[in-house]
C-alpha cells in the first residue's frame, strides 16, 4: 500500500452538537438498555437505576481525562497518541490495538441487532429469528454504513442527528408512559411504585453490585467516539472533549429514567425470570406499555444498533490512521481519500475484519457471538484505565498549579482508572468460570469471553513485536509532558499528524 494521502483530514466538518450526537449514537442507548436492564434487575432488583447511576462515576472521571488530554493533543488516535506521549510507545501501541479490536468485536453484533429489530418492527418475526436471513443482511448493512463513513464525516453526522433524536425521544416517551401506568396500576405484570431509594446502588452489595457495575460500564461505552473526530470538528481542542462529557450526562439521565420505568412497570421478579432474553424483554414490555405503538420502541432499538454500527467504525478507523502515520502500522492505513478527506483504507480494513469476525464466530454458535461481546468488558476497562493514568502522568507538572487541576486531571482520572481496574479484575475472575458465559463451554480451561479477551491482547503483542522488527521508527519516541504553553493557552494544540514530536 502506498501513501498518497493529503496532509490532513477534513477540518471543521462537524460542530459541537454533531459531536455530542455521535458520542450518544456510539453507545447505542436503546440497544444497550435492552441488553442490560434485565440482567441488572436480576442481580440487584429495584436498585437497577442506582447501579446505572454508580456506573456513571468512572465514566465521568475518564471523560474528564479525555477532555483535558484532547486540549493539549487533538490527535484522532486519542488513547493511542496520549498514552504514547505520556507512557511510551509500548503502552501506546497496545492501547491503540485495544480500541481497534473493540470495534472488530462489536460491529457485526450491532448490525445483527439492527437487522433483527428492523424486521421485528415490520412484523417479519420469522425472518428476524432466522440467522441465515439476518447474516447476509447484516453484512450488507456494514458495507453500506462503511461506504457512508468514507463518503464524509459531515454526511455521517447528518444521518446520526436524525437517528439519535428518534431514539432519545422514543425512550423517554416510553419511560413516561410506563411510569404513569405503573402508578395507576395499569400494568399487566407486577408493578411497583418508584422510590427515591432505588437510586442507592449500595443497598445490594457484594458480587451482585460488582457484576451490575460491569454491565453498566458496557452500557455507557462508546461516548469517546466524539473525541476521535477532534481533527474534523470545529474548535477541535475543546468541542470534542466537552461533547464526550455531555454525552455521558445525557446517557445518565436516559438510562436512569428508562430503568426506573421498566422496573416500576414490570417488577423485579418478571425481569429476573427473563434476564437471559434481552431482546424479548424490551419487545414484550414495549407491547404491554405502548400497545399498537410498540413498533416505536422496536424501531428505536433498530435505529440505535444501526447508528452505533456506523459510529463504532469511526474510533477504530481513526485509531488505525493515527497509528499508521506515526509508523506503528503499515503506512497505507494512513491514506486519506483525496475527495472525501476520510481515512478510506483504514475504514474499509476495519469493516472487512469485523465482517470476517462476525461471520466466523457465528459459525461456532450464536452464543459464541454473545461471548465475544462479553470479552468487550476486558478491553474497555483496559484502555479507559490506561487513558486515566496517562492523563495524570502527562499533566504531572501541572497538577499542583491549582486545586482544580489536582482534582480534574490528577485525582479524578486516577480514581476512575482504579475503579475500572477493580472491575477488570472482577471481570477476569467471573469470566474464568465457563458457567458465566452464554455458551457455558470451556475454552482452554476458562470461559470463552476471557479466552477471547486475553487472546486478542496476546495477538496484539505478537503483531506489535513483528511490526517493530520491520519498522522501529515508532519505538524511537520517548515519553513527554504536556506543553506548558498549550496548557496555559499561549498557543494552540495540534494533532502532530506525522508524529515528529516526542
Amino acid at each position: 500500500m502506498t501513501d498518497t494521502r493529503p496532509a490532513a483530514l477534513k477540518s471543521d466538518a462537524i460542530g459541537f452538537v454533531d459531536a455530542v450526537v455521535i458520542g450518544l449514537a456510539s453507545t447505542s442507548p436503546a440497544y444497550s438498555l435492552a441488553a442490560v436492564i434485565g440482567p441488572i434487575a436480576a442481580l440487584v432488583g429495584v436498585y437497577a437505576p442506582g447501579v446505572l447511576l454508580a456506573s456513571f462515576v468512572p465514566m465521568a472521571l475518564i471523560a474528564t481525562a479525555f477532555l483535558y488530554l484532547n486540549r493539549v493533543d487533538t490527535d484522532c488516535g486519542t488513547t493511542f497518541s496520549w498514552t504514547t506521549r505520556a507512557m511510551g510507545p509500548w503502552f501506546g501501541w497496545i492501547g491503540g490495538w485495544a480500541i481497534a479490536m473493540t470495534g472488530v468485536l462489536v460491529i457485526g453484533s450491532l448490525a445483527d441487532v439492527g437487522v433483527r429489530f428492523g424486521l421485528y418492527t415490520v412484523g417479519a418475526d420469522s425472518a428476524a429469528d432466522n440467522a441465515w436471513v439476518r447474516m447476509p443482511l447484516a453484512v450488507l448493512l456494514i458495507l453500506f454504513l462503511t461506504w457512508l463513513c468514507v463518503l464524509g464525516t459531515d454526511v455521517s453526522a447528518r444521518i446520526q442527528n436524525v437517528l439519535i433524536f428518534g431514539q432519545v425521544i422514543s425512550l423517554l416517551g416510553f419511560a413516561a408512559v410506563a411510569i404513569v401506568k405503573a402508578l395507576d396500576g395499569n400494568s399487566s405484570l407486577d408493578p411497583i411504585i418508584p422510590e427515591l431509594g432505588w437510586l442507592n446502588p449500595f443497598a445490594e452489595g457484594g458480587a451482585a453490585l460488582s457484576s451490575g457495575l460491569l454491565l453498566g460500564v458496557f452500557a455507557y461505552w462508546g461516548w469517546e467516539s466524539a473525541v476521535n473526530l477532534a481533527e474534523e470538528t470545529r474548535d477541535g481542542a475543546s468541542a470534542p472533549g466537552r461533547a464526550g462529557v455531555w454525552s455521558t450526562v445525557i446517557l445518565l439521565l436516559t438510562y436512569v429514567s428508562v430503568a426506573t420505568a421498566v422496573v416500576a412497570f414490570a417488577g423485579t421478579q418478571w425481569l429476573s425470570d427473563n434476564a437471559g432474553e434481552e431482546e424479548f424483554v424490551f419487545a414484550y414490555i414495549a407491547d404491554e406499555v405502548l400497545g399498537g405503538w410498540s413498533w416505536i420502541l422496536l424501531f428505536s432499538v433498530a435505529t440505535s444498533a444501526i447508528a452505533s454500527t456506523q459510529t463504532t467504525i469511526i474510533p477504530a478507523s481513526r485509531t488505525g490512521l493515527s497509528m499508521a502515520r506515526r509508523h506503528a502500522l503499515p503506512s497505507g492505513l494512513a491514506r486519506i481519500h483525496p475527495t472525501h478527506r476520510t481515512p478510506d483504507v483504514s475504514t474499509w480494513w476495519v469493516a472487512g475484519i469485523a465482517i470476517a469476525w462476525y461471520v466466523g464466530i457465528y459459525q461456532v454458535s450464536e452464543n459464541a457471538l454473545f461471548d465475544s461481546l462479553s470479552a468487550l468488558a476486558l478491553l474497555i476497562a483496559f484502555y479507559y484505565a490506561l487513558t486515566g493514568i496517562a492523563c495524570a502522568i502527562f499533566y504531572r507538572r501541572h497538577l499542583l498549579e491549582s486545586a482544580r487541576n489536582l482534582v480534574l486531571i490528577g485525582v479524578g482520572p486516577l480514581l476512575g482508572s482504579a475503579l475500572l481496574i477493580w472491575l477488570l479484575v472482577l471481570s477476569v475472575r467471573d469470566l474464568s468460570d465457563p458457567a458465566n458465559s452464554y455458551s457455558g463451554q470451556s475454552w482452554l480451561g476458562v470461559g470463552p469471553p476471557l479466552a477471547i479477551g486475553v487472546g486478542i491482547l496476546l495477538a496484539g503483542i505478537v503483531v506489535m513485536l513483528v511490526w517493530r522488527t520491520r519498522d522501529a521508527r515508532f519505538w524511537e519516541e520517548r515519553p513527554t509532558v504536556a506543553d506548558p504553553d498549550i496548557v496555559h493557552g499561549v498557543k494552540a494544540p495540534h494533532a502532530d499528524p506525522d508524529g515528529l514530536e516526542g
